[in-house]
């Protein structure tokens, strides 16, 4: 049964710059995933599966997409009396007229007259941005039983990245006692996911105290939970134990998007237990050529291939034309590889058209190579 006990807010405002193309005309969380996915998605399925009927989606910079894609909130379950999904643009202006959201915690602050509606006695924080399922239900069942003030999903991390993260140091009941951002010598690999379960009468507190404070920066991890900790609240570490990855920069959207090869992680987006909604659903089968040679590929609907696949993820609608070799590779939806082209450690955007016999691969860098038109267009001396 759907509850409206705890109301989740999922912060999808960010710019996405580390993404570059793939964000100049689209908001970062509804950039695609693994073929008929969005990242949205994953927050918004983790929702639905865990009964939380009512989801805020606070939306900021080129959202115009990303507005019309969530506001179906029957393709996640989420079409309810009294729930849904809902979006939440900012509510004040910069000196340009630009709606703004000045940070993660103000972002809330502007719409505590959407949560004071919603009667809620637990607020769900969420990144829009981070591809992972996990049952906040259960997480909720926590907060309560250990009578915390907030609670706060951790990832253990291998102690030489924790310097990566905001890292929780916490006591034997996992209560926590310090929070340290992104610490050069890292006390423990406690690392926070950005997902945040707050007692909804208590955060709306710090909230308008944080909003009057002029030397705030209004961000839940620089503020907020400082705050909680100073005046000693009970704040909760949740160790979270399964798949969890930021897609935030290219290097990591790659990654994330070859873990879905089998064999290479447990990021099954097929389990019946745990179903992954999405908006945009292709009934068309995929079409193999007589010339194809597949190898440990994840390759989705609408795909037409008849050359060489190693290692890569085809998305929904890309076409690989005879005698092209595609390896490790991510190719999204609607682009087209050439005949007899050779890519090599990319990932080609949406709706790029490869040449025939065109080569592309980033050599000696650490970095995969991200290939729009422009730069298909500089390789051919246009």
């Amino acid at each position: 049964m759907k509850q409206k006990k705890m109301v989740a807010m999922i912060l999808a405002g960010g710019r996405g710059t580390r993404l570059y193309d793939l964000t100049k005309k689209v908001a970062k969380p509804a950039v695609h995933f693994g073929g008929k996915y969005r990242i949205i998605d994953f927050p918004l399925s983790n929702c639905a599966n865990s009964n939380v009927s009512t989801v805020g989606v606070l939306v900021q910079y080129e959202s115009v997409l990303l507005n019309s894609y969530i506001a179906r909130d029957y393709v996640w379950g989420l079409d309810v009396p009294n729930g849904g999904v809902f979006c939440l643009p900012p509510r004040e202006k910069d000196e340009s007229g630009l709606g703004l959201y000045r940070g993660t915690a103000d972002a809330i602050t502007q719409n505590l007259d959407f949560l004071d509606l919603q009667e809620t006695e637990y607020v769900l924080i969420l990144s829009g941005d981070h591809i992972y399922k996990m049952n906040y239900d259960k997480m909720l069942e926590s907060h309560i039983e250990k009578g915390a003030d907030a609670t706060i999903a951790v990832l253990e991390v291998p102690l030489s990245e924790a310097s990566r993260f905001g890292i929780m140091n916490c006591d034997e009941n996992d209560n926590i006692i310090e929070f340290e951002e992104k610490p050069k010598e890292p006390k423990s690999n406690l690392a926070s996911m950005g997902i945040y379960i707050f007692t909804y009468k208590t955060l709306r507190k710090y909230l308008r105290e944080d909003e009057k404070n002029n030397a705030s920066s209004h961000d839940f991890g620089k503020d907020i939970i400082p705050a909680y900790l100073k005046d000693g609240l009970k704040l909760s570490a949740y160790r979270f134990k399964g798949y969890w990855k930021d897609v935030g920069t290219i290097n990591s959207l790659w990654e994330t998007n070859m873990d879905l090869i089998k064999g290479r992680a447990s990021l099954d987006l097929s389990d019946p237990d745990w179903k992954i909604y999405t908006g945009d659903n292709n009934s068309v089968p995929q079409q193999i050529g007589p010339n194809a040679k597949i190898n440990t590929a994840y390759i989705t609907q609408g795909c037409l291939v008849d050359g060489e696949v190693t290692r890569s993820v085809l998305f929904t609608g890309s076409v690989v034309e005879e005698g092209a070799q595609v390896i490790d590779t991510v190719v999204m939806n609607d682009a087209h590889i050439g005949k007899g082209a050779v890519l090599k450690r990319c990932l080609v955007m949406d709706g790029v058209n490869v040449p025939d016999g065109m080569e592309l691969d980033p050599g000696d860098s650490k970095d995969v190579l991200l290939v729009t038109k422009a730069v298909v267009s500089k390789k051919a001396g246009k």
